[in-house]
């Protein structure tokens, strides 16, 4: 497992060959990353600032990486997320995870992903022709969480 939150960019396919780099187990990389949109809620945006609370942050994004082990079979994961100043089209974070099936890579792809838009502590404030602005979590955000808390489907109800 690998955690890093940065302000510089990174080289995704650098950062994916050091992923699988020497397993011969893995049967799948599967990655997401999340880039700065020129657009938000209707209102165009200049620029963007993302903060976070050092130690803090990257605390809660490897407790979403071990519930994510504890769900599927994870040969590696890499979690990068940046912080700073950054401008449209800037890459803002990168999910990658190796296993041994696609299955596995996919959904664990979603859930970390789904959960560091959720529960990681990072606050964003966006440049709009209005002024600046703070964005709330979005409420498919938090719809998109619920699906991994759903009960297993089949078996007895009782």
């Amino acid at each position: 497992m690998t955690i890093r939150v940065q302000t510089v960019d990174f080289d995704l396919n650098a950062e994916l060959a050091q992923l699988r780099q020497g397993n011969p187990g893995i049967g799948a990389v599967v990655s997401f990353v999340g880039l700065v949109r020129d657009i938000n809620d209707g209102q165009n945006i200049s620029a963007m600032e993302l903060e976070h609370y050092p130690g803090m942050t990257e605390k809660a994004l490897e407790q979403i990486v071990v519930q994510a082990q504890a769900r599927w079979d994870l040969i590696n994961t890499l979690v990068i997320h940046r912080v700073g100043p950054l401008q449209p089209l800037d890459q803002i974070v990168l999910v990658a995870v190796a296993t041994r099936h696609r299955g596995d890579a996919f959904a664990a792809c979603e859930f970390i992903m789904d959960y560091l838009k959720t529960q990681a502590p990072f606050w964003k404030k966006e440049q709009t022709p209005e002024g600046s602005r703070w964005v709330d979590a979005r409420e498919t955000d938090d719809l998109a969480l619920q699906k991994w808390n759903m009960p297993a489907q089949g078996g007895d109800p009782a």
